[in-house]
């Protein structure tokens, strides 16, 4: 009886540590309030928020898995290629500018990057095949409604500061003052049109007369761009953005047939609320 009473305490023992911490459990899988906790941090939301995108990630991963959709380490390397590739990048200096960048490892790119080959290929089943190409006059309306979403820097001048010695950049970056052989300089400008979307992205992000942070050159040294001037792009009406415009109904049309898809799954989903984030 001792030891009956003694293999009950223990087992609810080891429950009560498997469940401390546990917010919400979706079908067996767990999210955690730190879970919930990291969720509210990145993406600057309330907890129910949080909550709710947690939940539709582990729906998504159940449906991936019964679907059995799945990502081979060759087409997650092929992506990453081809976004080096955009960027005039070897892999191994993207790698390093994405840890720059972004602190993320290798490892984790990897991840993410699989993760959403995965979500594209479950979207696809789910969603490409109940959507349809918007109309000359849906572009229209899309178009005058959101006008203010579509407009970018025409182009950007630059100087270029690259040097091998990332220390010696980093410290011509913290003091613009300081002088070293080792930092050359080269001013150009960038059309928008003509750089990768990423690139545009960090200069767009940078302050008018401030540096972009310090990244991998693509060569084996590093470079940082100063912006001094940023041009207005004028308007270029509506065949300028047309394919942008196509793709942005596209992407709120597929949302809205995924979100239906999913509100019903988490309907009829086997969810337990366990507790809440204070």
């Amino acid at each position: 009886m001792y030891k009956l009473f003694l293999i009950l305490f223990l087992v609810g023992f080891l429950n009560a540590k498997v469940y401390d911490g546990v917010a919400v459990v979706v079908k067996d899988k767990a999210i955690t309030l730190l879970d919930i906790k990291k969720e509210m941090q990145l993406s600057k939301v309330d907890a129910k928020r949080a909550t709710n995108m947690l939940i539709r990630k582990k729906l998504e991963e159940i449906e991936i898995d019964e679907r059995k959709i799945t990502v081979s380490s060759t087409e997650v390397y092929d992506d990453i290629k081809e976004m080096a590739s955009r960027n005039n990048m070897n892999i191994s200096d993207f790698y390093d500018a994405v840890r720059e960048s972004n602190g993320m490892s290798s490892t984790d790119l990897k991840a993410k990057i699989k993760q959403r080959l995965l979500s594209q290929k479950l979207y696809s089943q789910i969603a490409y095949s109940s959507i349809s190409e918007p109309s000359d006059a849906e572009i229209e309306e899309y178009y005058n409604m959101h006008k203010e979403n579509y407009k970018h820097p025409a182009s950007f001048t630059v100087i270029i500061y690259d040097s091998k010695n990332r220390e010696a950049l980093q410290t011509k970056v913290d003091n613009p003052m300081f002088y070293s052989p080792q930092v050359m300089t080269n001013e150009q400008v960038l059309p928008y049109d003509k750089i990768s979307p990423e690139l545009a992205s960090l200069l767009e992000r940078t302050e008018l007369n401030h540096f972009t942070n310090v990244i991998p050159n693509g060569k084996g040294g590093f470079m940082s761009f100063y912006i001094k001037e940023i041009e207005s792009a004028k308007e270029g009406g509506l065949e300028s953005v047309r394919n942008q415009i196509i793709n942005s109904i596209m992407g709120e049309k597929r949302e809205q047939v995924l979100g239906d898809y999913f509100a019903r799954l988490k309907h009829n989903a086997d969810i337990n609320v366990i507790r809440e984030v204070e």
